[in-house]
């Protein structure tokens, strides 16, 4: 009995041809598109513009590798202890995206869109102070803002902003960030550098990337990375020196035995 292939909205499987998103997997993609752009047009149906592409591929590219971040850690552990499991460490790396680290430019770009929405007559930056009031008020976090290793400036942060003005991306989530930036120090009391996770969202969302989707960008981005890391963890091996630390760091911590 002849197969009856399967289909979604995205894609069309049949025996003698793959259509993604109304396009021809071998003749219209294969060598023809790079990865960004073919995960752009998985996501959204379309094939994004040149500069949608452009600022996608410079977020992916600066979110990608931190070092020895918590993700990379897990990862590089697990994959100590399970080293026939390359898919259960790369879970493993992922599985703590989330308001802290990963996950925190979707939540900037979140209030982004919120000041955006609140604010009267273009008055971004009472709409930024109330919003931080609020947040101040609730004792929650200010998210992309504050970093424990870039305490004056991130680089990163301050490159994909620079290519935003380079590329004509910039624009109002640029502009809502940049009315938070100013209202820190007066509801805080204190510097906190604007951090990588909130210029994604800024720049992202103003060449036309979907807010839904944004914790989609450090979640492919580090997958890269813990592979790379995966790969060196076979040639020098680290897992287990980082559990190492992690025992010897209790035993000498707060609540240890007395000896």
């Amino acid at each position: 009995m002849a197969s009856k292939g399967t289909h979604s909205a995205i894609a069309q499987v049949r025996a003698d041809a793959i259509t993604v998103r109304g396009q021809d997997l071998c003749k219209d993609l294969i060598g023809k598109v790079g990865f960004t752009d073919y995960f752009l047009l998985l996501l959204t149906g379309e094939r994004p513009t040149p500069r949608l592409s452009r600022m996608v591929d410079a977020c992916l590219v600066a979110i990608a590798e931190h070092g020895l971040v918590p993700s990379i850690q897990a990862a590089r552990m697990t994959y100590a202890a399970a080293p026939d499991a390359l898919q259960g460490a790369v879970s493993a790396g992922l599985l703590g995206c989330g308001s802290v680290i990963l996950g925190a430019s979707e939540t900037a770009g979140q209030m982004l869109a919120r000041i955006l929405g609140e604010a009267q007559d273009g008055e971004l930056q009472a709409a930024a102070l109330a919003h931080l009031k609020q947040l101040r008020q609730a004792r929650l976090p200010l998210p992309g803002f504050g970093h424990p290793v870039h305490r004056q400036a991130d680089p990163r942060a301050q490159r994909l902003l620079a290519l935003a003005q380079e590329e004509g991306v910039a624009g109002r989530h640029v502009q809502a960030l940049r009315a938070v930036e100013g209202q820190v120090q007066a509801v805080y009391g204190r510097f906190l550098p604007m951090n990588v996770s909130a210029a994604i969202p800024a720049v992202l969302l103003d060449a036309g990337f979907p807010l839904p989707a944004l914790r989609g960008i450090p979640l492919l981005a580090r997958t890269a990375s813990l592979l790379g890391h995966l790969m060196e963890e076979r040639e020098q091996p680290l897992g287990f020196r980082l559990a190492e630390l992690a025992e010897a760091g209790l035993q000498d911590g707060p609540g240890a035995a007395s000896a």
